[in-house]
């Protein structure tokens, strides 16, 4: 009898599955490239590209992109991104001017962490050569993040956490 009551409720217990995983714990770690670069003079250097998204809650993750471009260019961008479905969405804090506002998702695609912001709305926060647009790094690079108290301890984690607690998106 009671095999008759609990077989049908393990069915569906063990039908409906897991859930899908937040991108905030899936995608959390550290992701990095190194690689040789270049300046126009034809004089070469050894350059990172590393982003970094650590938790802050079940569904926002702060960011940190530090990117490498050609002729010693970079993208830098640090903030606080939402969890929409797979992907992770920084929205930049609307600005005062009437700017169009830096929008930057980031997925996994494959065998690569991948961004795009799309229009290049995120523009302001690169050099000349530099891009958020299409961009990846190797998802074989991800790495726990080991220096958690003092990433959580720079000013520029505060900085980001604060902008987020005064918008909260």
């Amino acid at each position: 009898m009671k095999t008759a009551i609990l077989a049908p409720i393990l069915i569906v217990l063990l039908s409906a599955g897991a859930a899908a995983p937040s991108p905030v714990t899936e995608l959390a770690g550290r992701y990095s490239s190194h690689f040789r670069n270049g300046f126009v003079t034809g004089e070469k250097y050894e350059s990172d590209d590393v982003l970094e998204i650590v938790p802050v809650d079940a569904t926002h993750a702060y960011i940190r992109f530090d990117l490498q471009f050609y002729n010693g260019h970079s993208c830098a961008l640090t903030g606080v991104a939402h969890a929409a479905g797979d992907t992770l969405v920084y929205r930049e804090p609307p600005p005062d001017s009437g700017e169009r506002r830096c929008t930057l998702t980031i997925a996994r695609k494959g065998a690569k962490l991948g961004w795009d912001d799309g229009d290049d709305s995120c523009r302001a926060y690169c050099g000349a050569r530099g891009s958020f647009n299409e961009g990846s790094l190797p998802w074989s690079s991800k790495r726990a993040i080991t220096y958690m108290a003092r990433l959580k301890g720079s000013n520029e984690y505060k900085s980001a956490l604060d902008e987020w607690k005064k918008g909260k998106e």
